[in-house]
């Protein structure tokens, strides 16, 4: 027995300084990407002038912006959809035609949609150059001619969007979830780089914010405020350093590998030519963005993806950790998924910075970020009590990583603030730098937990995406 524990010492011995430096030298990478991204984003937002909004925008683009098809997956959708689409309909774009995919749902959204519209039974040309499941038939009216429902077997997200596209005319389609709400311009301002840029602008995307706590009229938020509840705030602060900070630097960085599946504005023939949305994927949203990179790389095309954050469309956050944890454990097999499947432009030159950048963020960040976090959280205080590792170097790295996660955090609120001041009041400010400083506490530890636990379901092969509860926004 003696032999036995002098054998285990021995093993922890060696063990400990290597997991030790292992953690040290991921969150040390980690920490440079995340300054890169912090100092190119205040770049940008400080070179490039923001986009323009209300008359202003209408006034530049409206006379030269391509026509755009909005499609909308629903599923189960009967409380909302009528609501979602009219405001839909209020949009402020000069061509638009609304595509509803009724992804065989089992409720009445259908019938809710035809009753609310006026719809009847219409045929309409189109050519199944993506896969998808059968399409039962297809409803319009002509008091609304740039309104159109599909009506399909269930396939899931991926498939509700390529009978979208097919379905589809013009040559941008704009893919929206739902349950999300669009601000009347922002259309207009998504479709800002395919104006200036025909020739090579293949996907633009804006930014995705926090609606818990704003009020809503008519499919529109009329006040922006904060969640009172402490999950949803938190998310507030992780959306803001997500789109403000990591995808504006990428977008610069020519290094984007993902835009929101809630509002993403694409060129139609470039999403048909990669196959479209991949079928049976939980993160279809990155995986078209890596397969059209990849498909234009190979053609040695100039191509630009590129983030615009001043448009704006508003989701409802998870409240409960429930729904929260299925929700990140989703998005973390989705990374997994396109990040192994497209393994081999990891680092490779002729991906350029996708391969380079965009690869080595998802390898550090999604890939080996999460289990790295989640051992050192365990092992380096268990070796530090059992005298293996210093408890001054445990204190003292600690408090780094805190310092600069809050760091981060309230840099990504100073951009917000310089530039787009979606959140006006002082009080609301002072509550999200507050909240940066908390998320550090419990939070950020919880959020790698559930991507283990995604990890954990991607090594099992695990399909569904899990109930997501919804309470829908507050209506005035």
């Amino acid at each position: 027995m003696t032999e036995f524990f002098a054998g285990a010492e021995a093993v922890l011995l060696v063990v400990a300084p290597v997991v030790g430096w292992l953690v040290i030298a991921t969150g040390l990478a980690q920490s440079a990407i995340y300054l890169v991204e912090l100092v190119v984003a205040f770049w940008s937002l400080r070179r490039v002038p923001p986009v323009e909004s209300g008359p202003s925008l209408w006034a530049a683009y409206a006379d030269v912006a391509p026509p755009i098809s909005l499609l909308v997956p629903a599923y189960n959708e009967e409380a909302t959809v009528v609501e979602n689409v009219r405001s839909l309909l209020g949009l402020q774009y000069p061509r638009f035609e609304i595509v509803v995919i009724n992804d065989g749902s089992k409720d009445g959204t259908v019938a809710r949609l035809i009753e609310a519209f006026g719809l009847a039974p219409v045929t309409r040309a189109f050519e199944d150059t993506i896969p998808h499941q059968p399409i039962r038939g297809l409803y319009g009216t002509p008091r609304q001619p740039n309104l159109v429902v599909v009506d399909k077997e269930n396939g899931g997200k991926a498939d509700a969007l390529n009978a979208g596209i097919v379905v589809s005319r013009n040559p941008l389609f704009c893919a929206v979830d739902a349950d999300s709400l669009l601000e009347a311009d922002s259309l207009l301002g998504v479709v800002q780089p395919f104006v200036e840029d025909p020739v090579r602008t293949v996907v633009s995307g804006g930014s995705i914010r926090i609606a818990n706590g704003c009020e809503v009229r008519s499919g529109r938020v009329v006040r922006v405020g904060l969640p009172r509840q402490l999950l949803p705030l938190f998310q507030t602060v992780e959306y803001l350093r997500a789109f403000l900070m990591a995808r504006l630097a990428l977008s610069r960085m020519q290094a984007l590998t993902i835009v929101s599946g809630a509002f993403g504005l694409f060129r139609r023939n470039v999403a048909v030519a990669v196959g479209g949305y991949s079928l049976g994927t939980v993160g279809e949203d990155l995986e078209i963005i890596v397969k059209i990179h990849r498909h234009l790389r190979d053609a040695k095309r100039d191509y630009r993806v590129v983030f615009v954050p001043e448009p704006v469309c508003w989701t409802e956050a998870p409240s409960d950790f429930g729904t929260l944890g299925r929700q990140r454990s989703r998005w973390q097999r989705g990374a997994l998924e396109a990040f192994f499947k497209h393994r081999d432009m990891l680092f490779r030159p002729r991906y350029g910075a996708v391969g380079t950048i965009g690869f080595g963020q998802m390898l550090l960040v999604d890939v080996i970020g999460p289990p790295i976090e989640v051992l050192g959280y365990v092992l380096i205080p268990l070796f530090a009590a059992l005298g293996l590792l210093s408890v001054d170097y445990l204190i003292a790295f600690t408090a780094l990583t805190f310092i600069y996660g809050v760091f981060v955090s309230v840099g990504s609120l100073v951009l917000e603030e310089i530039q787009l001041r979606r959140y006006p009041r002082l009080r609301d400010i002072a509550v999200l730098t507050l909240a940066a400083v908390a998320e550090n506490f419990g939070y950020r530890q919880l959020n790698n937990w559930w991507r283990v636990v995604g990890w954990w379901r991607w090594l099992r092969k695990a399909e569904g995406w899990g109930r997501m509860a919804r309470t829908g926004f507050k209506k005035v």
